[in-house]
């Protein structure tokens, strides 16, 4: 019997085989379904998915044989990995110099043998996909390109489970920045809101209670105060922005679609000039996030009464029950959006307009949130416009079955 060879690339190999994160782990039936085919295609009573460690061969997958591992230096795949050809064929092991006395030949008696190398994309040899048989023998030119076509189709699911671990990787490493980002924002609006707070009213105070201010010196102070009511603006709502998800849960709420808008029109409209009109009228009930969905709304009708250039505002909602989900639409008859800006309205920071009919510039914040809730609500929104007419927002929300 002669030891397998050490590949010259041995270091590298070995960390080849570690990075897929198989060794010592249970059998798959993703796995198994392969040494199963392959035993039927190679009419062969014994297959076997093998990955060569530091000193074994480690069998993820078997079908006739009732081991999980074996020594590496009786190992048929050792010397199929230290060839320079894809696959290794052996018609009887008692006659090959390399295996005569070997254990698996007198014990399980593997007198045939054939495996194809399991080659990573850098070019390592892991392992083999390979099969036994009792009786000396060889494959066919058809079995022996379905044992290669075969064992790409384990390097395929070694790749799909590599790429698994480094998206669980990068998501969690991306979930670590967005709470660091949370958090940022938390402390940085908390420590800015008090002196923005105090700069807002020391403003006003010197407006209201200084009778000899100049006219310029009273211009001045009235660009500190709304300055610092923008800033305040921004602060606001890059808190509402990143803590957005807190605002959705995995519990569901039977919220009255009438309810509902009327409390939200409440909350955002206040001028009579703006008129409000909503169907349908009748008592219908949603499954959803009430606090999210309420948000959502206050935003879109805020935003309808803020960016109008009418003087008689009209505000049209509609609720449509899909089978699958909610639509719920927000049209109004305002300045409209241009078409080169409607595919950038839901982009954090992007403003479309440059006042709102207050004169106040927009955060570009809103929107954003919006779609961020939506995100978290497995839904979406989306927008159409005619300049100088009409927008119209669509929200799209799915059905949920509530948990008691």
């Amino acid at each position: 019997m002669i030891t397998p060879p050490i590949p010259d690339n041995e270091l590298q190999r070995q960390a080849a085989v570690e990075k897929y994160r198989l060794l010592d782990t249970m059998p798959e039936e993703s796995y198994d379904n392969i040494t199963s085919i392959i035993s039927t295609i190679c009419d062969a009573p014994i297959s076997l998915i093998t990955l060569v460690d530091k000193n074994r061969n480690f069998i993820k997958s078997r079908n006739g044989l009732d081991i999980s591992e074996s020594p590496r230096d009786t190992s048929f795949c050792g010397h199929a990995i230290a060839g320079n050809d894809d696959i290794m064929i052996v018609p009887d092991a008692r006659e090959d110099e390399r295996f005569k006395g070997n254990s698996l030949v007198n014990d399980f008696k593997l007198i045939f043998y054939a495996g194809a190398s399991l080659i990573d994309k850098n070019g390592y040899k892991l392992g083999t996909l390979c099969v036994y048989d009792h009786k000396p023998r060889t494959l066919t030119e058809k079995q022996k390109g379905a044992l290669k076509a075969m064992a790409k189709q384990v390097m395929s699911l070694f790749e799909e489970r590599f790429q698994t671990f480094e998206l669980q990787k990068l998501k969690e490493q991306v979930d670590v920045r967005n709470q660091e980002l949370k958090d940022f924002a938390g402390i940085v609006s908390h420590d800015l809101k008090s002196p923005l707070s105090n700069i807002i009213m020391i403003a006003e105070l010197l407006q209201k209670g200084e009778k000899n201010l100049s006219k310029q010196s009273d211009e001045y102070l009235g660009y500190l105060k709304e300055s610092s009511n923008s800033m305040s603006r921004y602060i606001d709502g890059m808190l509402q922005f990143y803590r957005s998800e807190e605002l959705v849960s995995e519990d569901y709420d039977e919220v009255s679609y009438v309810d509902l808008i009327e409390e939200v029109v409440a909350m955002t409209v206040v001028d009579e000039s703006v008129e409000v009109r909503y169907t349908p009228e009748k008592e219908t009930s949603l499954i959803t996030n009430e606090i999210a969905l309420q948000q959502i709304l206050i935003n879109l009708i805020s935003n309808a009464v803020k960016y109008s250039d009418k003087d008689h505002t009209k505000i049209d909602i509609k609720l449509i029950t899909h089978q699958e989900e909610y639509e719920i639409s927000v049209r109004d008859n305002g300045s409209g959006i241009a078409p080169e800006n409607i595919d950038s309205v839901f982009k954090l920071f992007y403003v479309a307009a440059k006042q709102d009919r207050n004169g106040k510039q927009g955060t570009g914040i809103g929107l954003a949130t919006v779609a961020r809730l939506l995100e978290h609500m497995d839904g979406h929104i989306t927008v159409e416009s005619q300049l100088g007419e009409w927008t119209e927002f669509k929200v799209h929300l799915a059905k949920k079955v509530k948990i008691s």
